[in-house]
């Protein structure tokens, strides 16, 4: 598997430092450098890279402007390059795969492009039982139909196990296994995790996007449950009912929600 890689770097000396150190990584192809963020944004664009180095602070466009600037397109993976540790909350924030710090270390190097590799690992994954399902769908129904169900360990390879939460001026990575329930408070979600609660600055349509729809369950207008977590169904009056998590907090499902439960309760 071959990494296309992007290098985004004002300085000439850092690129320079960087490619040196990729060079020890057969798998990384760099196909383009750029100096600035502009370059970057049409660089991405034409080229459609595996993967991004990204520094930070740049003149014009910093790193966190060009993320911005491909939220039309599907973007690669980024991990952003910086001076100043100060960064790495924001850059967790964008969801980067990682972030180093100038000068770039091997070691902390070889981590992150190990993290690299199992996330487009997971991607490709995802994208061949998708392909390969839409030509059994027009050549094979019955095994389209055969497949639906042993699809799925692939397709949840898609959905985050950590998400990081900035809270209080930390970084929080939770396991989303702990995650019990999550309340929303117009862009802001509570992520109760039984022992714990962290503030997340997120809207709960886009947080469902990277949570395992198996698994989490809305259950309400602003909750979403962990169905794993759940070890009772108290019936209530007029069609409702309360679910009673592990930790013992009670959560109540409104009538609308009543039937996507029942159908992973049981």
């Amino acid at each position: 598997m071959t990494i296309r890689t992007i290098l985004v770097d004002d300085e000439p000396l850092a690129i320079q430092g960087l490619e040196l150190r990729l060079q020890a990584h057969d798998d990384v192809e760099i196909i383009e450098k750029c100096s600035n963020g502009r370059e970057a944004i049409r660089a991405i664009k034409t080229h459609k890279p595996d993967l991004v180095f990204l520094d930070i602070q740049m003149p014009g466009f910093d790193g966190f402007s060009v993320v911005q600037g491909l939220m039309e397109v599907e973007p690669p993976l980024f991990v952003f390059v910086t001076a100043y540790s100060d960064h790495a909350l924001r850059a967790f924030e964008a969801q980067a795969v990682d972030y180093l710090m100038k000068p770039v270390e091997e070691a902390r190097l070889a981590d992150t492009l190990d993290r690299v590799r199992q996330r487009l690992s997971e991607k490709r994954g995802v994208e061949e039982v998708e392909k390969l399902k839409e030509v059994l769908a027009e050549h094979a129904p019955e095994a389209a139909a055969d497949m639906a169900d042993g699809g799925d360990a692939v397709s949840s390879n898609r959905f985050e196990k950590l998400i990081n939460i900035k809270d209080r001026g930390q970084i929080f990575r939770v396991d989303v296994d702990t995650i019990e329930r999550i309340d929303a408070a117009g862009d802001y979600m509570c992520i109760y995790t039984g022992d714990n609660t962290l503030i997340l600055r997120e809207t709960m349509k886009d947080l469902e996007k990277r949570l395992d729809p198996r698994r989490f369950q809305r259950v309400h207008r602003s909750t979403i449950v962990n169905l794993d977590l759940v070890k009772q169904v108290k019936p209530h009056t007029n069609g409702e009912c309360f679910l009673v998590l592990d930790s013992g907090a009670s959560v109540k499902v409104s009538r609308s929600y009543r039937d996507v439960v029942a159908r992973f309760v049981h």
